[in-house]
């Protein structure tokens, strides 16, 4: 930034070693260093079911019912310095890929939704703009303000954003000495307890993409007067969050505060949206977890209907839905965060089908497992109180920074061209790609500067079409009369989609889709989702996750998304793995461990 601007960014003290060398990028990476911070992140935080922790269930609902966020909880991740994780590593970070930043948030979202959003989250999203489009200037000070513990705020534009419940933005014109900012936001996540802003505002009248620009601001150099925070906005979801506003007047803002070119605000967000769109669902259904949690252990003790749990099918098959709903999830979010360290073009179209469809499977889950609870959804403290913070907490948490129809309209401009080059029947183009779906496996490191949004290939319905022909290469394979009826079922749908999608206009992706589209592009998303599926269950084989490598996860779930799509009819008579899933659930409950793909260890009581 030029030193002589009269408002250009202030000097943070750095709080870093510098940039971490490739050896120490692979470290940080590893295995074994991932397992280790998550791990640790999750023995501070200790069981969340002692009533004697002072970080558990109780205190997190008693912060909650006051609209705070818990005081020792924020402590907590200080000194974690969680805020490293939101860094590069190249600029003295812990950040190197997607997929396992949101393994080591997940502790925190598992024990609250809003403490993972209001503490720090979205700095990470602001922090995207910066690492995708900053100059080193910009990137340096960003990264400075965040490794000293503060934080930064951003608000995007009505469309880019989703979480509109006021349609207000801001507006940069041109004045007499430079910039001036204008115009109020009523909702934005910190905005009163950030130093940084990311601000995508309307610089131009005209029509079209290059109608917005992006700005970095340092909340402290703006003049007094010109900037004013509004009065936080009432949520029944996140209460914890400060989900305050803000005001700007004749806000006179430095040229070299912009992110980017003038105009470029839709690129820039688009980029960033490539990695935060996949990343934070990701970490999300941590949330699913803990009500999933709740649910089951609601039933053991209390049985469902009158019936102990053993006694209940019905209660059963909800609880080993809900199980499997959070490995599509999974699945889906682990191929697009993978897919963003690879530079995979088609890594926009990924991170916004996991934006648009995991919320729905996570909010669908969450209402299913509400009816075993009965009356007890509505009670607000005590062992099971905190299920009905998730039922408000994950509608809030999932609209975020890009809401459904958003999302939609990023992937349904696409879809012409990728059925016209992408989606070819078995035995042509690509492949699929392993690395996608190798859980522990070592991975590039994600370059935000090589994040992109035009596809050249679709490796998700590759992978579902080169598992339709593994399927026919091993017929021995467990529960293969069901597996691979279920699997010709999909690749007809996706002929079917291909068919669709051809005749449809090319239409530029700067332009809102339709209903039609929007109805193509839903049923491309569980296509991709069960394609992630068999791509998981399929290069988990011979490997240690022995669970995974069977199939009656893999079965539920595909027949869950078949139901979704409406086509059939579904096999009838064949063995159903029910079983085989609940036994999981129940394991991995009393062990305990995750409900995720990845099985970790979490805090017990000791």
């Amino acid at each position: 930034m030029a030193s002589g601007t009269t408002f250009a960014l202030q000097a943070v003290p750095a709080h870093t070693d510098g940039p971490a060398s490739a050896a120490q990028v692979a470290l940080l990476a590893s295995e074994a260093a991932v397992q280790k911070r998550t791990a640790d992140l999750e023995a501070r935080f200790g069981d969340p079911w002692d009533t004697a922790n002072p970080l558990g269930h109780g205190p997190i609902l008693a912060a909650d019912a006051k609209g705070r966020l818990q005081a020792a909880a924020e402590d907590l991740l200080d000194d974690f310095r969680l805020n490293a994780e939101f860094v590069p590593a190249a600029l003295g970070g812990r950040l190197v890929r997607a997929d396992t930043l949101a393994r080591i948030l997940r502790p925190v979202f598992r024990r609250d939704q809003s403490l993972g959003v209001g503490y720090g989250v979205f700095s990470l999203l602001a922090g995207a703009s910066v690492w995708a489009g900053g100059s080193a200037e910009q990137q340096r000070w960003a990264a400075d303000l965040l490794l000293g513990g503060g934080r930064l705020a951003v608000s995007y534009r009505e469309l880019a954003h989703g979480n509109a419940f006021l349609r207000d933005e801001f507006r940069l014109t041109q004045g007499g000495k430079g910039l001036v900012l204008n115009g109020t936001k009523r909702v934005i996540i910190n905005a009163d307890r950030a130093q940084g802003l990311v601000v995508v505002c309307r610089s131009s009248d005209e029509p079209g993409s290059q109608a917005h620009s992006t700005l970095l601001l340092d909340r402290g150099r703006l003049p007094a007067g010109r900037v004013k925070d509004l009065a936080p906005y009432p949520m029944v979801g996140m209460r914890g969050c400060r989900m305050t506003g803000l005001a700007f007047d004749d806000c006179p803002v430095p040229a070299d505060g912009l992110l980017g070119a003038v105009g470029g605000g839709v690129e820039l967000a688009l980029k960033s949206f490539a990695f935060t769109r996949s990343v934070l669902p990701a970490m999300v259904l941590a949330g699913g977890d803990t009500a999933l949690r709740t649910a089951l252990r609601f039933a053991e003790q209390r049985g469902v209907g009158g019936r102990p749990l053993p006694r209940n099918p019905q209660a059963r098959r909800t609880l080993a839905g809900a199980f499997t709903d959070l490995l599509i999830c999974d699945s889906l979010s682990l191929a697009a965060m993978r897919a963003a360290g690879h530079h995979r073009g088609i890594t926009g179209v990924y991170a916004a089908a996991t934006k648009y469809l995991l919320p729905i499977l996570l909010n669908d889950a969450v209402h299913e497992l509400s009816v075993l609870l009965g009356s007890s959804i509505y009670v607000r403290d005590g062992e099971f109180g905190i299920f009905q913070k998730h039922v408000r907490d994950l509608p809030v948490t999932s609209l975020g920074h890009a809401g459904a129809a958003a999302a939609l309209s990023t992937i349904s401009p696409q879809l012409p061209a990728l059925a016209r080059r992408c989606w070819q029947p078995a035995g042509a183009g690509d492949t699929g790609d392993p690395s996608l779906f190798a859980l522990r496996q070592d991975q590039p490191a994600l370059a935000f500067s090589r994040l992109e949004t035009s596809p050249d290939s679709d490796v998700l319905c590759a992978e579902l079409l080169a598992a339709a022909g593994f399927l026919e290469e091993h017929p021995d394979l467990e529960f293969t009369a069901v597996l691979q009826p279920l699997v010709r079922l999909l690749t007809a749908e996706l002929r079917r989609l291909r068919a669709a999608c051809t005749t449809l206009a090319p239409l530029s992706r700067h332009c809102l889709a339709n209903p039609q589209t929007y109805a193509l592009a839903d049923r491309y998303t569980l296509l991709l989702a069960a394609a992630a599926c068999l791509g998981v269950w399929r290069h988990q084989q011979g490997g240690p996750d022995v669970f995974l490598a069977r199939s009656g996860w893999l079965v539920s779930a595909l027949l869950r998304i078949c139901t979704r799509l409406g086509i059939g009819p579904l096999p009838a008579g064949a063995p159903a793995p029910e079983a085989q899933v609940f036994a999981e659930l129940l394991r991995r409950h009393h062990q305990p461990s995750s409900f995720d793909l990845y099985d970790s260890p979490l805090a017990a009581a000791g």
